[in-house]
C-alpha cells in the first residue's frame, strides 16, 4: 500500500500514488524553488543544504508565523494582535492611538517638556528651563544693592545698574562699572585684560538719531545697518552696548564667549549653556562680586 503523503489517499501501486500527487500537486515543494519531495524530510534537508526555508513573517503578539506580511497583517487585524508603538514622553508604556498617549500623559503630567506645578506642556526643554527660571518659579529674591528693588535674576541686576536706572546709584552705568571691576580684576578673572579702557558711553553722553537715519523705508543703524520701525527703537539700539567693545569673557576656562556688559555675562551664565555653573549658583557669583565692588577688595576667584 502506498499512501499519498499529503492527503488520505491510499494507493495499491507506486505509480497510481505517483500519479495522483502530480494530478493534485500533493508533492512537497520547496519554499524557494520548484523542486519536490516525496516526503516532508527529504524536502527539509534540501531546503537545509541550500537555505532554500522562504522568509517568515511573525504576529507581534502570539507565536503565529506566515509566509507573506499581507497574511501576517490580516491575521493581527482580525485578532487585534498588533502592539502598541506610541510612546508615552516619560515613562516606558505605549498606546495603539496617539488620543490614548496624550489622554495618558494628561493624566499622568508625563509630557517630556511639563511644569507640574502649573500643569503646562512647553514646546521644547528650553522653553520648561526659562518657564522654570522664571518670576513666577524663582520670584524677585536678587536685590539691588543700592534701592533694594527686587529682580528674578542677576542679569537683571546687573542692566538695571549698567542702564542707569537705579535711583540710589545714579553715578554708575556700564562704563563706571566696567572701571570699578577692572580695577578689582587684576589677574583677568571676570574682564577681558586691554592695554587701556577708554569709556564708550559716559553718563552724561547719549547718541540722537537723525533723518539721516531714514532710508525710505525703516531707521538704520549706520553701523550695523539693521533697520528699525521707528527713531525711538533705533535710538535705543544704538544707546546700548551692542556694538561696543566686549569687554568680559566666561568664567569657564576654555569657553570663548565674550560679552559687552556684565548683564550679558550674567544671562550668559544663568542659560547653562556651556555648563560652568547651575542657574542656582550664579546669584552666588553675583553677591560675591557685589560684595568685592562695594567693600573694594580684589576679585580673587568664583
Amino acid at each position: 500500500m502506498f499512501e499519498c503523503i499529503t492527503c488520505d489517499a491510499v494507493f495499491w501501486d507506486q505509480d497510481d500514488c505517483d500519479e495522483h500527487m502530480d494530478d493534485e500537486r500533493h508533492w512537497i515543494e520547496c519554499e524557494t524553488c520548484n523542486r519536490s519531495f516525496r516526503t516532508q524530510n527529504a524536502c527539509n534537508q534540501h531546503m537545509n543544504a541550500v537555505d532554500h526555508w522562504a522568509p517568515t513573517f511573525d504576529c507581534e503578539t502570539c507565536n503565529s508565523t506566515f509566509r507573506t506580511q499581507h497574511a501576517a497583517n490580516n491575521h493581527m487585524n482580525a485578532k487585534s494582535h498588533w502592539l502598541p508603538k506610541v510612546p508615552c514622553e516619560a515613562c516606558p508604556m505605549k498606546f495603539y492611538t496617539q488620543q490614548a498617549v496624550e489622554n495618558h500623559m494628561s493624566a499622568k503630567g508625563h509630557y517630556k517638556n511639563y511644569c507640574q506645578e502649573c500643569s503646562r506642556q512647553f514646546m521644547n526643554a528650553n522653553c520648561l528651563r526659562q518657564h522654570l527660571n522664571s518670576k513666577i518659579h524663582r520670584g524677585t529674591n536678587i536685590a539691588c544693592p543700592f534701592c533694594r528693588v527686587g529682580f528674578v535674576t542677576a542679569s537683571g541686576v546687573s542692566h538695571h545698574l549698567e542702564s542707569g536706572a537705579c535711583p540710589q546709584a545714579q553715578g554708575l552705568n556700564r562704563d563706571r562699572i566696567h572701571r570699578i571691576i577692572q580695577q578689582l580684576d587684576p589677574n583677568g578673572i571676570v574682564c577681558k585684560k586691554q592695554i587701556a579702557w577708554h569709556g564708550e558711553h559716559e553718563q552724561d553722553m547719549t547718541y540722537l538719531v537723525t533723518d539721516n537715519a531714514w532710508n525710505g523705508s525703516c531707521w538704520v543703524c549706520y553701523l550695523c545697518k539693521k533697520g528699525f520701525n521707528s527713531p525711538k527703537a533705533l535710538g535705543s539700539h544704538v544707546n546700548s552696548p551692542v556694538h561696543n567693545e566686549k569687554v568680559y569673557h566666561c568664567l569657564k576656562r576654555g569657553c570663548p564667549k565674550e560679552f559687552h556688559s556684565l548683564a550679558s555675562l550674567f544671562n550668559h551664565l544663568e542659560s547653562e549653556s556651556c555648563g560652568f555653573i547651575r542657574f542656582e549658583g550664579v546669584q552666588q557669583v553675583h553677591r560675591q562680586l557685589n560684595d568685592a565692588i562695594m567693600g573694594r577688595r580684589t576679585i580673587t576667584g568664583f
